[in-house]
């Protein structure tokens, strides 16, 4: 898909992206309420932890982290998987080393939840000429850590109270890393360790409100990323101790990708990882929802006016999966509203964040 070289000047998709980055810019400082770095005016530190490999939007919020993390917004410290197939740290790393980041420790589950190879990690072990279409250095989970241990280790090493997470998977690390014994890492238990070292949880799960059906009836939704692994997402909600923002299923929803940013704004490298997955995952002209996107931009960008926030209250996660907000003053837990005359300005920014072309074109 890449374009032709011109005779002078850029590509016309480079030209483009460079012209949507400055417009982000002025959008963003221009936002009402805005502050895109976190209270002490530092990159914001950042987890991310993702069933990649079981939808397209993983992949486009991974390529955002990397975006802000270029713009100096926030440091990408390390990526937990909650996917349990050998291919999705491969597939993780290859993104990463896109980038220009294969660096960032990347950590696994042995949990057996959601086992298959997904429709798009296979491209990390697919080679062109011999070589890897696209290049990494971890080649299977077995050669990665355990999540829980860089999670661990992760957050020992940070300051206190610094450490933001954004969980767009199943809550089975973090439920895990909870119930987790002092170690050589640090002396604190899990819940300890979390309680002095996370400012926030940014996740993506559950559903706060009513969903419209395909016939137009409305339904309690029980929300994937809640369902496949219930009695982590129980244990999430019964004792995660610091101040957690949900993005429910309704948020996503109302958020579509454009496809034409698919087949139009990646278009600066022959093959794309972000362009390829949503391809592969659901190929254009669907529009896909951005569920995962939302959790990452409010994660790095809390203050910045995308949305508005819930009361104050409580969530909890019924047997079922089904999930609940009760309003409750000083409460825990607050959920992503999106009012239509907010849409416009968050769907671009999840778009020009996504799409914008790594500091050094790797390919």
């Amino acid at each position: 898909m890449k374009n032709e070289p011109q005779s002078s000047g850029l590509p016309a998709s480079q030209q483009r992206c460079k012209v949507w980055i400055l417009i982000l810019a002025v959008m963003t400082f221009a936002a009402p309420n805005c502050s895109i770095l976190a209270q002490d005016n530092q990159p914001v530190q950042l987890i991310f932890d993702t069933d990649i490999g079981n939808d397209c939007d993983d992949v486009l919020a991974l390529g955002m982290i990397h975006a802000l993390q270029s713009r100096g917004e926030c440091e990408l410290l390390a990526v937990t998987i909650t996917k349990d197939h050998e291919l999705a740290a491969a597939f993780t790393d290859a993104v990463n080393t896109f980038y220009g980041r294969g660096e960032i420790p990347i950590g696994v589950c042995d949990s057996g939840v959601t086992p298959q190879a997904g429709k798009f990690n296979v491209l990390a072990s697919e080679t062109r000429d011999g070589q890897q279409r696209y290049p990494h250095d971890l080649t299977s989970s077995k050669q990665a850590e355990p999540a829980v241990d860089l999670l661990r280790k992760t957050l020992a090493a940070a300051d206190d109270g610094s450490v933001v997470i954004a969980q767009v998977g199943f809550s089975t690390n973090l439920a895990d890393l909870l119930a987790s014994p002092a170690d050589s890492h640090s002396k604190l238990n899990g819940m300890e360790l979390i309680e002095q070292k996370v400012r926030l949880l940014s996740i993506m799960a559950g559903a706060f409100t009513q969903i419209r059906g395909d016939t137009g009836h409305l339904y309690d939704h029980k929300e994937y990323n809640i369902i496949k692994d219930i009695p982590a997402a129980k244990k999430l909600v019964e004792q995660w101790p610091t101040p957690i923002v949900w993005s429910g299923f309704e948020i996503g929803k109302n958020l579509t990708y454009p496809h034409q940013s698919i087949l139009q704004d990646y278009d600066y490298v022959d093959h794309h990882p972000l362009a390829e997955a949503y391809t592969l995952y659901n190929p254009p002209p669907h529009d896909r929802p951005t569920w995962d996107l939302t959790s990452v931009l409010y994660a790095v960008r809390p203050n910045s006016g995308y949305f508005k926030l819930s009361a104050a209250g409580l969530v909890s996660v019924a047997d079922d999966g089904l999930t609940t907000h009760t309003e409750k003053e000083g409460g825990r837990d607050r959920y992503l509203i999106i009012p239509d005359e907010y849409k416009p300005r968050t769907t671009e920014a999840l778009v020009l964040l996504s799409s914008q072309p790594p500091q050094q074109v790797g390919n």
